[in-house]
């Protein structure tokens, strides 16, 4: 097969758009190859493209995503479970966005915004169950400074004592 052969043969890629390979995704996210598939698995990440020998192609949008699903699991802390929530509320509020702005009828406007404010309010839910998750686990790291701080005055009292 010559070059011009193979150029006429992919037309599902359109040229504007650029795509890449899953090693060069993983290199520039700093994810493995596995995690990658395994995000797909789990439909955190829409169903890649493939290619003519069926590898996987991800655009600028893929790639963007999995640097948002790896901000809420590494910085954030938040399960897969959570993140498929918060992604999934995200797309839905975009969609609402969309008919909204498409939107004449009132009472469907006013649907859309009850529909968004629900989705806003599980979103903000799962936020502060990562607060008081973390403010627990500082309390409890606070409380075991202050039974060290005591045990240690506790010793050097005994080792003042004991010099006496």
């Amino acid at each position: 097969m010559t070059t011009n052969e193979h150029k006429t043969q992919e037309p599902q890629v359109p040229p504007e758009q650029a795509y890449y390979t899953i090693e060069q995704v993983a290199q520039w996210t700093g994810m493995t190859k596995r995690t990658l598939r395994y995000y797909e698995e789990m439909s955190l990440l829409p169903p890649m493209g493939r290619t003519e020998g069926n590898y996987r192609r991800y655009s600028e949008e893929d790639i963007t995503l999995l640097k948002r699903i790896k901000e809420l699991r590494d910085l954030l802390g938040f399960s897969l479970t959570d993140i498929r929530a918060l992604l999934a509320a995200e797309d839905e509020r975009q969609l609402i966005k969309q008919a909204y702005i498409h939107e004449t009828e009132a009472s469907a406007k006013l649907a859309q915004l009850d529909r968004t404010d629900e989705l806003l309010r599980e979103q903000i839910q799962l936020i502060e169950q990562k607060f008081t998750a973390l403010e627990q686990m500082r309390t409890a790291l606070y409380a075991k400074l202050e039974r060290h701080q005591i045990a240690r005055d506790t010793i050097q009292n005994t080792l003042k004592n004991d010099e006496t």
